[in-house]
């Protein structure tokens, strides 16, 4: 069997896919810079051997057949300029979950803005949950599955009658592959959830956006289909002229498969599924949020569509665990209670506080902000954030994340958006833009935070990073706040 060197093997999607191939009986090697908990643990796990750093002396003893390189890799790396000299095989990873996870297996895809790890978790689950032992991979922490990457079983795998379940990511693939990740993916039956601009670094507008979902939608076969967002203009544009089957999903009437009689109740969300004039059942997705009842009905549809039991997707929904991050309660410490959210984005942050909302009526919602990704450090969502925070009483934002990037005039000015808030009688607060380069912030936040919690708050933490250590000390600081209010 062949073996692979994984450069950047403790990124999520790397190790992932590293352990599943591990678990096919591959010899699977790599490397990575500092690698701490979970994922060094997950390795070790599954057998792999790893080197801290990216020595060519490593590749040398061990001699793989194939380079896989993750897409935080880039020219200058020393193992990877060894094996460009060298002349060795160089892949980037979605390639090699093509080749070797979804081969002819039936793929499922889930794609879009937001949602996405969200809608496959939930797809995966749902194929499960009706005995289709699908494979899958998941760009979070799946908690109703031990990994987030698995192969198509054995008896089932390589035919149509296998299911590969993939998060499909528009970002780029490699360094010498600048196409996104999911046009590797060979859908079949694919969702596309939304279309925003996002991932400035690498898209110049909605536009560009817009292209490479064009290219994800047409190279869906014929006897495939796509299911786009009803209310969801850019879809639809997109979807414009696909030689495949299109339908629509969510709860607006124009939808083909339509959540009606929605009922939120304090442990979810009761619905009836309707398929254009049919009546499919009735459901109970254990999670609040419009966002994710639509994300729900999408996921139903892509297993019916695989030949599901609609009794057992019944049986299955209510069971389903939201990925770790997505909405994920960390802490109740007397009347106080603290999620943790992944959302970065302005929508997703105003879908997401719009949920919490609801899910928690008549309480404050305390919303934790981290400017990280390369797109909201700028200064391109300026007026969406600043308008993004309304279901939030009091909004705390943490320090940009590499603001030297930047000049002033492309930099997000955080302070502004505080402005805005408090301008509507709202508590805000924003770190100066000089802390972003350390990590000491958080505990800016934390003395904030423990001066303003109130008993009966909910704190939400919205960032797709670590938010300067906040992560780690706030269940401390509520644990102190709350025996002051007591």
């Amino acid at each position: 069997m062949q073996s692979f060197y994984f450069l950047g093997i403790a990124g999520t999607a790397m190790g992932s896919v590293a352990a599943a191939l591990a678990k096919l009986g591959y010899t699977v090697y790599g490397a990575d810079h500092q690698v701490y908990p979970p994922m060094s643990d997950y390795l070790k796990e599954n057998g792999i051997v790893y080197t801290e750093g990216y020595s060519p002396d490593d590749i040398i003893k061990t001699q793989p057949d194939v380079i896989v390189v993750g897409n935080a890799i880039a020219r200058g790396n020393p193992a990877l300029e060894y094996a460009l000299n060298e002349h060795m095989t160089l892949i980037a990873m979605p390639e090699i979950i093509r080749t070797y996870l979804i081969g002819r297996n039936t793929s499922v895809v889930i794609a879009g803005t937001h949602g996405k790890t969200t809608t496959a978790s939930l797809t995966a689950w749902l194929f499960e949950s009706a005995g289709l032992e699908p494979g899958y991979l998941i760009g979070g922490v799946p908690r109703n599955f031990t990994q987030s990457c698995r192969a198509v079983p054995e008896h089932r795998n390589n035919t149509k009658s296998g299911f590969f379940v993939s998060e499909g990511d528009e970002y780029d693939s490699a360094f010498f592959d600048k196409r996104s990740k999911f046009l590797h993916y060979s859908p079949d039956i694919a969702v596309i959830n939304n279309i925003e601009f996002d991932h400035a670094d690498i898209f110049h507008s909605l536009e560009d956006v817009k292209r490479t979902f064009r290219h994800f939608a047409r190279i869906i076969p014929q006897n495939g289909v796509l299911l786009i967002a009803a209310d969801e203009e850019n879809s639809h544009n997109v979807a414009e002229g696909v030689p495949t089957k299109v339908e629509t999903f969510g709860i607006s009437s124009a939808a083909d498969w339509r959540a009606v009689d929605i009922r939120y109740t304090p442990t979810g969300t009761d619905f009836l599924l309707k398929r254009e004039e049919q009546i499919i059942g009735e459901f109970h997705l254990p999670m609040a949020g419009e966002h994710n009842l639509k994300n729900a009905v999408a996921a139903i549809a892509c297993a019916l569509h695989a030949g599901a039991d609609v009794e057992l997707l019944k049986v299955g929904l209510p069971k389903y665990l939201p990925p770790k991050r997505r909405m994920e309660v960390l802490k109740e410490t007397n009347g106080i209670t603290l999620i943790d959210d992944f959302g970065h984005h302005p929508t997703a942050i105003r879908e997401t506080l719009a949920a919490i909302k609801q899910n928690y009526p008549g309480r404050r919602i305390v919303a934790c902000f981290e400017p990280r990704s390369n797109t909201t450090t700028r200064n391109i969502f300026q007026k969406d954030l600043e308008d993004c925070f309304t279901d939030a009483e009091v909004v705390m934002i943490g320090a940009l994340n590499r603001p030297e990037r930047y000049s002033d005039s492309e930099r997000l000015d955080t302070e502004a958006i505080a402005r805005h808030v408090r301008r509507s009688g709202k508590v805000a607060y924003a770190v100066p833009v000089q802390h972003g380069r350390g990590n000491e912030w958080g505990e800016l936040i934390g003395e904030c935070l423990l001066k303003t919690v109130e008993n009966g708050d909910v704190v939400v933490m919205l960032s797709n990073g670590d938010f300067g250590g906040l992560r780690e000390i706030l269940p401390k600081i509520l644990d102190e706040r709350a025996s002051v209010l007591l």
